[in-house]
């Protein structure tokens, strides 16, 4: 009894599913910005543990965003980093974009930012990355993600805060003209945090970044308004930054900053932090300084 045609026809299906899989394959693989995230990801960190120019590699290495693909991608049609990164709904701390033309494949596109944008490629606060390639050409961007500290941290990032401010107070620095002496630490003070997190938090709802609040009132008006009896204040702010170190260092680095921070007059601080992801800024730092009455 001949065979029954059912086997032929699963016989013939098999083989058009292999030449379908197979013709799948090769057309992601030609499919222009078709990224394998593993290989130039793998190439990449290989780089960067390396170090290039000279300079040490770094041993945490990038981890993929996808959303940094679509903003790689809206690079490759014209479009600057900013609005790039804006299309992509991803909002950076620090962000980079590097454009390769005459490299192929992820060992090439590898060496090819070693060669053009190694301080970029080093850069550690820049832990996310994205790639988009087409034929020989590549757009790469590297990230550092804005990821402000939650409301319930902030105890952990004033004791922070008040730590690395009292080891700048511990040692004598120049802050721009001005010579300062090592001066004593200083306390965290309940009652200056309230005070600061009201300024920090009215900043972050109204979108703008000042010393003088909305009813024109300043640092010590604050303080004064909410029971303070003080015998000097000082202000500190910083928008933007997400961590600790980086708020304290902003202020090292400015001259008045700086100055407020190594007063000998001030014995007490407090500090807090306000988010709004729709304000430019992102987040609201504000440190008052001051000795009580």
């Amino acid at each position: 009894m001949p065979e029954p045609h059912p086997p032929r026809a699963w016989a013939r299906t098999s083989l058009l599913v292999a030449l379908l899989l197979s013709l799948a394959s090769w057309a992601g693989a030609q499919t222009p910005g078709s990224n394998r995230q593993a290989s130039w990801l793998e190439a990449l960190n290989a780089l960067r543990a390396q170090g290039c120019e000279g300079r040490p590699g770094q041993h945490t290495g990038l981890a993929a965003e996808p959303s940094l693909n679509v903003a790689a991608e809206k690079i490759s049609q014209g479009q600057a980093l900013s609005p790039a990164l804006a299309e992509a709904n991803f909002r950076s701390v620090k962000a980079h974009a590097v454009t390769l033309r005459g490299y192929s494949g992820a060992a090439a596109i590898a060496k090819g930012v070693a060669t053009t944008a190694c301080a970029t490629l080093l850069a550690p606060e820049l832990s996310q990355a994205g790639l988009y390639s087409q034929g020989n050409k590549a757009w790469l961007v590297l990230a550092q993600a804005f990821s402000p500290p939650a409301p319930a941290d902030e105890p952990a990032v004033q004791a922070q805060v008040l730590a690395l401010v009292n080891q700048a107070r511990g040692q004598a620095r120049q802050c721009g003209p001005r010579a300062f002496a090592a001066v004593g630490p200083l306390r965290l003070s309940a009652q200056l945090s309230t005070i600061a997190a009201g300024h920090a938090e009215d900043m972050a709802r109204h979108s703008y970044f000042s010393h003088t609040g909305r009813d024109g009132n300043q640092a010590a008006d604050r303080a004064t308004r909410a029971g303070y009896a003080w015998r000097s204040v000082g202000e500190n702010l910083a928008a933007g930054q997400t961590r600790a170190e980086e708020a304290v260092q902003g202020w090292l680095k400015s001259p008045g900053h700086c100055a407020n921070l190594m007063q000998s007059d001030f014995t007490e601080m407090g500090l807090a932090y306000a988010v709004n992801l729709q304000a430019p800024a992102g987040i609201y730092w504000a440190q008052l300084l001051a000795r009580p009455r």
